[in-house]
């Protein structure tokens, strides 16, 4: 179907927010992944917590939160606005939220993909007198690809489809902040755009079924490429 320029530029935006926070984030989450599976140290369960609690909390709480600690009234957020790079009510701030919500699902499974790499893998390779840099590098990293791919594919998703955190640090601006969540959730409200709320839902359900296609796709090729088949 031809898309209407609302919901072209809500697809667009949208698909610009999701990648751009699992590209901000996925480095983080690989280390907190690999910190949280390989490594005790005193805090850890308050750690995980936080890494956890973006996932139990209401996203209009995240969003607030975000607003509180990084609007423009307040320290941090006024020395970015003066630098002139706001969040609040900004793109920026579009991907943070999303970024924020979708980061412990990221975490949660690649921590689970290290944790079943053997560590006795690892230990031989020190042994044989490789660094821990290039332990991590060709060894960790590529074994536990399968399931960065998945924490990766399962934050796109989450980005895709945040709403709640979004709305409440970025509003729904035209041209900047508006995804298609926020645009179906304005058409909703807005008499006589049943028809047209209808279209924008079946346009996520297509983009939702063609990320989870997509997403056995490659999990089965990197499945394929780790075993060396």
């Amino acid at each position: 179907m031809t898309l209407t320029p609302l919901e072209a530029e809500a697809l667009v935006r949208s698909l610009q927010v999701s990648f751009a926070a699992v590209a901000v984030s996925l480095p983080v989450g690989i280390a907190a992944g690999w910190l949280l599976a390989r490594r005790e140290f005193p805090g850890k369960s308050l750690v995980d917590g936080l890494v956890h609690l973006p996932l139990v909390l209401p996203p209009v709480v995240v969003g607030y939160l975000l607003l509180v600690g990084l609007g423009r009234n307040s320290a941090v957020g006024g020395v970015l606005d003066a630098i002139g790079l706001p969040l609040a009510f900004h793109a920026r701030g579009a991907v943070l939220a999303s970024a924020v919500v979708a980061f412990p699902l990221m975490v949660r499974a690649i921590r689970l993909s290290v944790e079943s790499i053997d560590p006795g893998l690892e230990e031989a390779a020190r042994t044989l007198g490789a660094a821990p840099l290039r332990v991590f590098a060709t060894i960790t990293l590529p074994l536990a690809a399968p399931g960065i791919l998945a924490g990766a594919i399962l934050a796109f998703a989450r980005a895709f489809s945040e709403f709640g955190a979004t709305i409440t640090f970025v509003a729904s601006i035209p041209g900047q902040t508006r995804t298609l969540p926020l645009a179906l959730y304005g058409l909703t409200q807005v008499p006589g755009q049943e028809a047209a709320a209808a279209r924008l839902c079946a346009l996520s359900v297509a983009v939702a079924f063609a990320t989870l296609l997509a997403s056995e796709a490659l999990a089965r090729r990197v499945r394929a490429s780790t075993r060396g088949e």
